[in-house]
């Protein structure tokens, strides 16, 4: 992948927003969305992996980024991706279905997130929370319907 200057400002914000943060496994977050990012297959879906959580869970807002410079196509994906806790998990992620890039993030992210190797210890709630992930990967991937 060739990285442009707004693939790099994506990894700058990337690192910077959730500097300090940690994964359930006490691992610096920002791994994450690297991860994701690497297995994206063009500009478009690498951006939107590195900034998918950002608005969810730092205080930058979707005009933040729009004033960034980002393209309308990796904030309509962010918009999708960015769950609201007033919406049920699974109408989350079926809301995000038909939208190319939020699609191929998201699975990407519950497989990451799915990846029980990833805990010391893992115990019941990680266990329920990847019963709910292999849910909405079967909803993505056309195998479930809600």
């Amino acid at each position: 992948m060739i990285y442009t200057e707004m693939t790099r400002q994506a990894m700058r914000l990337c690192y910077q927003a959730h500097a300090g943060q940690l994964d359930k496994s006490g691992v610096p977050y920002v791994f994450h969305p690297i991860h994701l990012a690497e297995q994206m297959p063009d500009e478009t879906t690498t951006i939107t992996a590195l900034l998918h959580d950002v608005v969810e869970d730092t205080h930058y807002s979707l005009p933040d980024l729009a004033g960034m410079g980002f393209s309308q196509q990796v904030l309509d994906a962010l918009a999708l991706l960015t769950h609201d806790d007033d919406t049920p998990y699974l109408e989350y992620v079926a809301r995000l279905k038909n939208n190319p890039v939020a699609r191929a993030v998201k699975l990407a992210d519950l497989q990451h997130n799915s990846d029980l190797s990833r805990l010391p210890e893992p115990d019941p709630k990680a266990y329920a929370r990847a019963e709910k992930y292999r849910k909405a990967i079967a909803l993505l991937t056309g195998d479930a319907e809600l």
